[in-house]
């Protein structure tokens, strides 16, 4: 029971600042959507192809929180601090991938086949983002080190309340006023730099000034590159970065290749994705709240009580998914509703929320299992597993419906079969993960004190 209260209090408090995070994707997608369908399709386009760099990059810091945590549990403080300080290489390294990627996004643009009509838009808005992206890493690290302490209330406060912020800015951007022209969809893009700014300068203004950091040493003078530590960090974070790019892009690359089936195709998918980021809020709160526990038991040396947490994180998430999805299918008509005015985008998008809804299950229990597999230091597996059902059978399997004809029948150019797809891809998915998960808690090196 104690271990229920502590993951849920955890848990809680990370999806209050994450849900902030995704009020921020939520408004770009209302102001776009007020705005024009043509903005609304170059956000689903450019955002698409910001989320799957972003995400990818912020996976391999993210990856941190359980060497974090386990330091933490043996009460190694300065040893943590040292740590911290050494990941700042790595995250120079991710900057300088992501910032690349945004400014040159033709190649994949091309790939997919996005409408040169939207690739103009799109570029102006990815290299407003490129600038918003390191910005973004360095206060990742900051929550990613907060969440490994047990103490991510610093975090969602700051998030919670940058929300007030974006708001009002990407209305102003986009739609003008004040001596400012309309923007569009850049003006959301400029609304997200302001952000990220600010919420870098108070993420350092509060490592420096409040006492909770101190026994960490965090701003000692930057020693130089620890090669060995920095490769260690790089095992682990490499493939789990890799996976969750992989997880996420057989989410976002449905929408480059749905774009060429025109504005209201686009625009329907965008809030479908939309919905199904905000309910992976969820899963990725418990996720984070039940891996920082667990490994804080394995630093501690009782790997006993490890497992059980892991149990009971993943028991949890699976009862709030089930509520969240059922909340979805019921109020599906008045959520498209809310997104649109277009009658034709409305009817799409309330057929793809009964998948999304579906979708939301098995996208509950695989989130929770691959934070929870990086404990144990099981990384390249979920990455192979990923690529083979998510892109290969997920991805592929949804194209090939949607644009090719398959033993005389179709194809069947529409979101729902890119959805139905994905949605059979990641039920194996959580399975296989379940199975990973079970062998890997009962593996001798499982039941020893963690290094």
């Amino acid at each position: 029971m104690i271990e229920l209260k502590t993951i849920a209090r955890h848990a809680g408090t990370v999806l209050v600042g994450q849900l902030a995070v995704m009020a921020y994707g939520v408004t770009d997608t209302l102001v776009a959507g007020r705005h024009s369908e043509a903005a609304l399709a170059a956000l689903s386009v450019g955002s698409a192809i910001f989320i799957s760099v972003y995400v990818g990059l912020m996976g391999v810091l993210q990856a941190l929180l359980p060497v974090w945590a386990e330091l933490h549990g043996a009460r190694k403080f300065p040893q943590l601090g040292r740590s911290v300080r050494q990941a700042m290489y790595l995250c120079g390294c991710a900057m300088a991938v992501g910032v690349t990627a945004l400014l040159f996004p033709d190649g994949l643009m091309r790939w997919t086949q996005v409408p040169p009509a939207l690739q103009s838009e799109v570029e102006r808005y990815l290299m407003v983002l490129a600038v918003a992206l390191p910005p973004a890493l360095l206060f990742r690290v900051f929550s990613t080190l907060n969440q490994a302490l047990g103490k991510p209330v610093l975090v969602t406060w700051l998030q919670a309340g940058s929300l007030f912020l974006k708001i009002p800015l990407s209305i102003w951007f986009a739609f003008g006023g004040l001596g400012l022209a309309p923007q569009g969809a850049v003006g959301c893009a400029w609304a997200t730099l302001v952000i990220n700014y600010t919420l870098l300068g108070l993420a350092v203004w509060m490592l420096r000034t409040q006492d909770f950091y101190r026994p960490y040493a965090i701003w000692r003078r930057l020693e130089l590159p620890d090669w060995p530590q920095i490769r260690a960090f790089a095992r682990l974070g490499i493939p789990g970065g890799l996976a969750i790019m992989v997880e996420v892009t057989s989410f976002t690359l449905m929408a480059l290749f749905i774009s060429r089936q025109g504005l209201a195709p686009s625009a329907s998918h965008q809030i479908a994705s939309n919905l199904a980021a905000v309910l992976y809020m969820l899963p990725l709160s418990l996720g984070l709240a039940t891996s920082s526990r667990a490994s804080y038991w394995l630093g501690a040396g009782h790997p006993k009580k490890a497992s059980a947490t892991v149990i009971t994180g993943l028991k949890l998430t699976l009862g709030a998914a089930i509520g969240m999805s059922a909340l979805l299918w019921m109020g599906r008509n008045a959520l498209a509703s809310a997104y649109a005015t277009n009658s034709e985008v409305i009817s799409l998008a309330v057929t793809l929320l009964v998948w999304v809804a579906i979708y939301h299950l098995f996208d509950a229990v695989q989130a929770v299992c691959v934070f929870v597999l990086r404990c144990y230091r099981i990384t390249l597996a979920p990455l192979l597993v990923y690529c083979v059902l998510l892109w290969g059978v997920g991805l592929g399997g949804g194209n090939l419906l949607a644009y090719h004809r398959l033993s005389g029948t179709g194809p069947y150019p529409t979101p729902v079969t890119f959805w139905a797809a994905s949605t059979g891809a990641l039920a194996v998915t959580a399975f296989i993960f379940l199975f990973i998960l079970w062998r890997a808690m009962h593996q001798p090196n499982a039941t020893a004190q963690r290094p």
